[in-house]
């Protein structure tokens, strides 16, 4: 049996399928590709039947989302290593052996990300990623080669192997051993921010996570949900209270949830000076969801929390108010 098991979620992704998948299997010979379908209604069972009969079809019964979708899909996976993929990804000549050998090679690293450089601007890093991702104090992430909505051009100025905070849900190694005894990502928060989540889960267990440049994928981003869409505002706010939550450390839990609330108001009266008051709802929402879910979410802390922050105390200060938006020059 191969070592590592290509894995990609797929719900109503046809067309993402006949686009991208040809370089995924072109490309992972070293691996077994699998595609883990969210009971779609249009056409991808058969795209994927009938133009790619070297992969895999796990079918789920139901649309799980991003998370458990995966959750449930990854039961019947039992390669060593997982690559978990977008279907908007394209994939490089050689990107897997990079993480084999590191796998391999270092028994400590238990997550690893590749670079992610944008599939429409190719020199350029994606926002979801880029070269491997960190987060404040109070929880906002960011990425060497994209703070906020800043990308960087990459000039080989991220071309270094170093251990990260956060691997990208976009492509995405984890160890099986490491996924499974994490039981996986948190289905509560059915898509957004649950890798950051599974990589401080995987943190606090004592398990690194480390960027590679030396494998390198395209990412298109929001192809399934883009940055206009409320929903994915919904989705950021709410999850990353809930993770907040899960992970930090007792004595800083309720001073910084009190906080990112009121940081949380203050983003929804900007959405509503730039008229974008379906936005400021999707706040006010996530804020109600958050609270039904807190108690469940407290029961989910483990006996260690521990704090990885970068060494900014605020990257909402440096980059709004210090005007810092390039990471070399601020950090």
């Amino acid at each position: 049996m191969k070592k590592i098991a290509v894995v990609i979620l797929n719900w109503n992704g046809a067309k993402l399928l006949e686009q991208f998948l040809p370089s995924v299997v072109s490309y992972s010979e070293d691996a077994t590709v699998y595609v883990a379908d969210n009971a779609s209604t249009d056409t991808s069972v058969e795209v994927i039947k009938t133009q790619f009969p070297s992969v895999q079809l796990i079918q789920n019964d139901g649309n799980y989302g991003f998370a458990n979708g995966y959750n449930v899909a990854l039961e019947q996976v039992e390669e060593d290593y997982y690559a978990l993929v977008n279907s908007d990804i394209e994939v490089t000549d050689g990107w897997l052996k990079p993480i084999l050998s590191i796998f391999e090679a270092e028994q400590n690293i238990g997550i690893i990300q590749p670079k992610i450089l944008d599939y429409k601007n190719k020199e350029y890093f994606e926002y979801a990623g880029a070269a491997g991702g960190f987060i404040d104090k109070y929880g906002y992430p960011f990425c060497r080669g994209r703070i906020f909505d800043t990308i960087e051009k990459d000039n080989g100025q991220y071309n270094d192997e170093i251990e990260i905070f956060w691997a990208s849900g976009a492509c995405f190694f984890i160890r099986k051993e490491i996924y499974r005894k994490l039981d996986g990502f948190d289905g509560d928060f059915f898509a957004h921010q649950e890798e950051i989540d599974l990589c401080w889960r995987a943190f606090n267990l004592g398990h690194k996570i480390k960027y590679t440049p030396k494998s390198v994928v395209y990412h298109v981003g929001g192809a399934t949900l883009n940055e206009s869409n409320p929903k994915k505002t919904f989705l950021n706010f709410r999850n990353s209270l809930l993770m907040l939550t899960k992970n930090l450390p007792e004595k800083q839990l309720f001073p910084i949830i009190f906080l990112r609330l009121c940081l949380d108001g203050i983003a929804g009266i900007q959405f509503i000076f730039k008229g974008k008051f379906v936005h400021c709802w999707a706040i006010l929402k996530a804020h109600f969801h958050f609270y039904i879910l807190i108690n469940k979410t407290l029961k989910k802390r483990t006996k260690k929390q521990a704090a990885n922050y970068y060494k900014t105390k605020s990257i909402v200060f440096t980059y709004f108010v210090k005007s810092g938006t390039i990471f070399e020059k601020v950090f």
